[in-house]
């Protein structure tokens, strides 16, 4: 069998590279990391918001070649059921897909106002009212995960959603976005898991800044 390896960008900047491999490591699927250099042209067109197509992250096993997050989501639902990367329950399922789905493809304010940036840290970061507007959206499906769930993931245990989601909880980091206690332990809980822990020391190792993303306030 061929090796199964994961491409993806930039660690302090791509969320979408992050939300593959998170997935990739929940599944509990061993995999090799292909890093697509920031400076290469479709990297920075993925992490710039520039593509039509995000073909970042790409995983490729046993044969089949996955670039969408969501299907790589579902790809590796169906070849490591035992993962948990959807809850049990059908009407709880539905639910993951749709929250999964809204991140997926919304909050266009949001990802344009506050890039991902892991190695960036800016207090009292103004936010337009439009993008506070996707903010809220954000509390208002966790508040509703979490108290279906009572946590600690907002379906419980770990799922895609929480994959999904976890760029989101790093630009909150990053910008100083206040969230009520509640709220504030997901964000925690998610920025303590070990994978995340891995993922943000090697994102503070990259040399290299895109510096369209680097805001000065």
């Amino acid at each position: 069998m061929a090796k199964t390896t994961l491409t993806i960008s930039s660690k302090n900047y791509s969320s979408w590279s992050l939300r593959g491999w998170l997935l990739a490591k929940f599944s509990g699927l061993e995999f090799e990391e292909v890093i697509t250099a920031p400076d290469d042209a479709s990297a920075r067109a993925e992490i710039l918001l520039l593509s039509s197509s995000i073909l970042v992250p790409c995983l490729r096993h046993d044969g089949a070649t996955i670039w969408d997050t969501l299907a790589i989501a579902e790809y590796l639902n169906e070849i490591r059921p035992e993962a948990g990367l959807l809850p049990a329950d059908r009407i709880r399922r539905a639910h993951c897909r749709s929250i999964c789905g809204e991140i997926h493809s919304g909050f266009t304010t949001l990802r344009a106002s506050l890039p991902v940036n892991l190695k960036g840290h800016f207090p009292g970061f103004k936010i337009w009212s439009r993008a506070q507007a996707d903010i809220d959206r954000v509390c208002t499906i966790w508040r509703d995960c979490l108290k279906e769930s009572d946590g600690p993931f907002l379906f419980g245990t770990r799922t895609m959603a929480d994959a999904m989601y976890a760029p989101v909880v790093t630009r909150f980091m990053t910008y100083d976005v206040k969230l009520e206690p509640a709220l504030a332990a997901y964000a925690a809980t998610i920025m303590a898991m070990p994978e995340m822990q891995e993922w943000i020391e090697a994102a503070k190792a990259e040399p290299t800044d895109i510096e369209e993303l680097e805001v000065e306030y």
